[in-house]
């Protein structure tokens, strides 16, 4: 027999398991979680969309719990945002939102919210097209971890290869139990 079949291992070889240290169990757990939450964290950035918006201020002494709030879009045209909150936006209550449009063909428009002092993660809604030219859907603000929490609704409405925007402060108070 040659020399390098008799050295070679078997199948039945009792050769010792090599087991990693714990500190190193340790570290790549640390570096697998920061990769998955840098992960998560660029898929969030990149969901929100709103580098390539244009954006427009709304109309001063807006705000959408107490109706209509409106914002010119330059000289393109206008937008109006109805929230359908009845004088009081709750968190976890369904909000009937209507977009309006003036002087803009939109392919889609989709309203977020967002905390204004707080992450809060994505909350986006798409609205639908109306057979009047109006926009409609549903959404809610999540539940609030703070006694008053800030948000913001940012309406934003993609025209061709255009989006532009605008944003309306409002802040919902946490429902008492």
């Amino acid at each position: 027999m040659s020399a390098s079949l008799v050295n070679m291992p078997t199948s039945g070889s009792t050769d010792p398991v090599i087991s990693r240290p714990p500190l190193l169990r340790l570290l790549v757990l640390f570096t697998l979680g920061t990769v998955a939450v840098a992960l998560w964290y660029l898929t969030s950035y990149s969901l929100r969309g709103s580098d390539d918006v244009r954006w427009f201020p709304e109309e001063v002494g807006c705000e959408p719990s107490q109706g209509v709030c409106q914002a010119a879009l330059g000289e393109d045209g206008s937008l109006m945002l109805d929230l359908g909150a009845d004088g009081e936006i709750r968190a976890l209550e369904i909000l009937p939102m209507t977009v309006a449009l003036e002087g803009v063909e939109a392919d889609s428009v989709v309203v977020d919210f967002i905390g204004r002092d707080m992450d809060m993660g994505l909350h986006r809604y798409p609205l639908a097209r109306q057979a009047d030219g109006t926009f409609r859907g549903e959404g809610q603000v999540p539940i609030c971890t703070e006694t008053l929490m800030p948000w913001r609704a940012r309406v934003i409405v993609t025209s061709g290869e255009r989006r532009l925007g605008s944003g309306f402060n409002f802040e919902v108070e946490r429902s008492r139990l």
